[in-house]
């Protein structure tokens, strides 16, 4: 099993020290999340001080954007990182697409399937010279002239990986995507009941094997070196899964447990500003759903039970920061263990 880390570094000067400190380490892959800075910017600054590290977005906004602008920030990564590049897309929700970036919103199952399509075409054109018509429902690109051609990437093009919940998007990432990122918001039941079968269902439509497809996974971890650090993760981990259960559209992984009120009475103190009081609802029984509870030395074998054979990388939420050497060995028992 890989795992992957975040960018910790809170600008772009602290990137390259980050970056290179989570090669030295053993991690597999670098992720950075579009949140409050551009995603792919520190990609950039990472490719150029590392040398193995999978680099990658978990994720990019894929609605904020349209198939040319995202392939061609992906094809330019892949080229400068040697062919270490994962463009990682997600949807977001609606009123972030309309309100926060001010873009269309509709369907977007099928407009994802699309999108990755129209990316794909794009990246035909330039890698193997093939004619630009792509002409869908909700995308059309079909002028490409030599100035604009960057011509191939000499690693050919990127893997694109997927970011769902709902069993539609999931299905759209089997279909077109080479990776799944399953959400945090996922227990091991709805991954094996929901979300495993419809990854099958689209892979069954592209005429792929599961072989040929990648499930990554960040996970909740309550661990730490002191009790303090414990218990600032035990907050820090019930503040987060009350946050995502109150979305209405990750509904249906409460309901999964039988757990669907919760998301009703969360939304509503959501929309009073209650953050707090929404953490103290998750109680012993919903943490030990979402998350894995240990000491860091049994975090592996905690993570590798109960997801080793359906996950092929992990993304600890969890800081092991001045414990290197401890870290180190973590990361070599997941390399040792998994699917």
């Amino acid at each position: 099993m890989k795992v992957d880390a975040g960018f910790l570094a809170p600008d772009l000067g602290g990137v390259a020290q980050e970056a290179r400190r989570l090669e030295e380490l053993g991690y597999d892959g670098a992720m950075s999340a579009e949140t409050q800075h551009d995603p792919f910017l520190p990609l950039a600054v990472a490719a150029e001080h590392t040398e193995r590290i999978e680099l990658g977005t978990s994720i990019a906004v894929a609605f904020a954007r349209n198939p040319m602008t995202l392939a061609q920030i992906g094809h330019d990564l892949q080229t400068f990182s040697g062919g270490r590049f994962t463009l990682g897309l997600g949807s977001q929700i609606k009123p972030h697409i309309e309100k926060r970036f001010s873009m269309p919103w509709s369907h977007p199952a099928p407009r994802m399937r699309e999108l990755i399509l129209a990316m794909r075409a794009i990246w035909a054109c330039w890698n193997d010279g093939e004619k630009l018509d792509f002409q869908g429902e909700f995308y059309r690109h079909t002028l490409m002239t030599p100035f604009f051609d960057p011509g191939p990437t000499g690693f050919g093009p990127p893997k694109v990986f997927l970011a769902a919940v709902g069993g539609l998007m999931t299905e759209v990432a089997g279909e077109v995507a080479d990776g799944l990122f399953v959400h945090a918001f996922s227990t091991e039941r709805y991954v094996r009941e929901t979300t495993l079968p419809a990854v099958e269902r689209g892979l069954a439509r592209s005429g792929r094997s599961r072989d040929a497809f990648e499930l990554a996974m960040p996970v909740f971890t309550v661990t730490g070196w002191t009790d303090e650090e414990r218990e600032g993760a035990d907050r820090f981990v019930r503040q987060q899964i009350a946050f995502y259960g109150s979305t209405p559209a990750y509904r249906g992984v409460l309901e999964t447990h039988g757990w669907g009120d919760l998301q009703t009475e969360l939304n509503t103190l959501s929309k009073q500003g209650e953050w707090e009081k929404m953490g103290e609802l998750v109680d012993d029984e919903i943490l030990a759903a979402f998350a894995v509870v240990g000491d860091p030395p049994q975090i592996p074998g905690l993570i590798l039970e109960r997801f080793g054979d359906i996950v092929d990388r992990v993304m600890l939420y969890a800081t092991f920061a001045g414990h290197e050497d401890a870290l180190s060995a973590m990361l070599e028992e997941f390399h040792a263990g998994g699917r």
